[in-house]
């Protein structure tokens, strides 16, 4: 599913028109990122939870060149789900999910 198949789910369930429901899912996205760039966790009770976390640094190689480079530490986003989204996923998938190419 992508951002505009979500649009369209949202709208026809809710009945709010499609361009409420862009605006509000983007500053939803934008939220987020400016919340987690300003070193804030986000927690969503039932769903889930976006951190920060923090890797170490360590050295890594240039494939083409073969030198060993120094990779620094750095902060990464990720996605924690809930044990109730978790859960509910478990119990309801039956059957591979499907990977589109893009």
């Amino acid at each position: 599913m992508r951002k505009a198949d979500l649009v369209n789910s949202i709208s026809e369930k809710t009945g709010v028109p499609k361009v409420d429901v862009l605006v509000s899912l983007e500053m939803f996205f934008d939220e987020i990122k400016s919340t987690l760039s300003s070193g804030e966790n986000v927690y969503i009770r039932g769903f889930g939870s976006f951190i920060i976390k923090k890797r170490a640094k360590k050295i890594g190689r240039h494939i083409k060149q073969n030198i060993a480079i120094e990779i620094p530490e750095h902060f990464i986003p990720t996605f924690k789900p809930s044990k109730v989204f978790v859960e509910q996923v478990k119990t309801n998938v039956t059957e591979e999910p499907k990977v589109e190419k893009e």
